[in-house]
């Protein structure tokens, strides 16, 4: 790993790291995060009887759109053509909360994680927003990259 941060110059200045002697590779990320609710809220969204819709269905839509526009919200990210985002949410009711799960994929030159990040947030975000009348008190937590492949650093994998 290396030990340098990579958006700074050797005078110290924030800039946009140069990919272009980069190879273009299939990369591909995958993040995940959990938003902790009230077991009344999430009954709700599981039954589909929030009055906004499908929670769930406008926070895939939501995530898939925020990891299009990633290097709009990030300042130093490059802006990349993405191939492919999934979003995928699975209820617990023994915790009472909501995991995301973002994988994106891209053939680049540079690697698709903060996408796959920028992904899960927003997906989150959007339940938080469709469901704070009824449970202000939600926690969005553990956002983490998960694993992340292609590159010259090969392949990633969270310690577990």
């Amino acid at each position: 790993m290396s030990k340098q941060l990579t958006h700074f110059d050797e005078r110290g200045q924030a800039h946009m790291v140069d990919v272009g002697g980069k190879q273009e590779t299939h990369r591909v990320a995958v993040s995940s995060g959990v938003i902790r609710m009230q077991p009344a809220t999430l009954q709700l969204i599981r039954e589909g009887g929030h009055k906004k819709g499908d929670v769930l269905g406008v926070a895939r839509i939501a995530g898939i759109m925020a990891a299009k526009k990633t290097a709009e919200l990030v300042p130093l990210c490059h802006p990349i053509a993405l191939t492919h985002v999934s979003i995928e949410f699975e209820a617990d009711s023994d915790a009472s909360c909501i995991r995301a799960v973002a994988r994106a994929e891209t053939r680049s030159q540079t690697g698709v994680e903060m996408e796959a990040l920028c992904a899960v947030q927003n997906a989150l975000l959007t339940i938080y927003d469709m469901c704070k009348a009824v449970d202000r008190g939600m926690l969005i937590d553990a956002v983490c990259l998960e694993h992340k492949t292609g590159g010259k650093s090969g392949e990633w994998k969270r310690p577990r």
